[in-house]
């Protein structure tokens, strides 16, 4: 059964990585993100927006080891 057909999934979608630096005063390297992001993963968090890869190269860079290294969540 896919988890599109199963409604008593719940599902948990985290925008930390993608929302955090919004916030005023908070600057994170590519390893503080990936280190969050595994800890999400370990969390059970079924989809992470890690980044806006288009904003800027820190951002595509830190999407892309985030794929590598953390791989799929679910």
């Amino acid at each position: 059964m896919s988890i599109k057909n199963n409604k008593d999934k719940l599902i948990i979608f985290d925008t930390t990585l993608r929302d955090g630096e919004q916030s005023p005063g908070v600057t994170l390297t590519v390893n503080e993100k990936i280190e969050i992001a595994k800890q999400l993963s370990r969390l059970g968090v079924d989809v992470l927006e890690a980044g806006f890869p288009v904003a800027s190269q820190g951002d595509f860079d830190a999407v892309e080891r985030i794929a590598t290294e953390v791989g799929p969540l679910t």
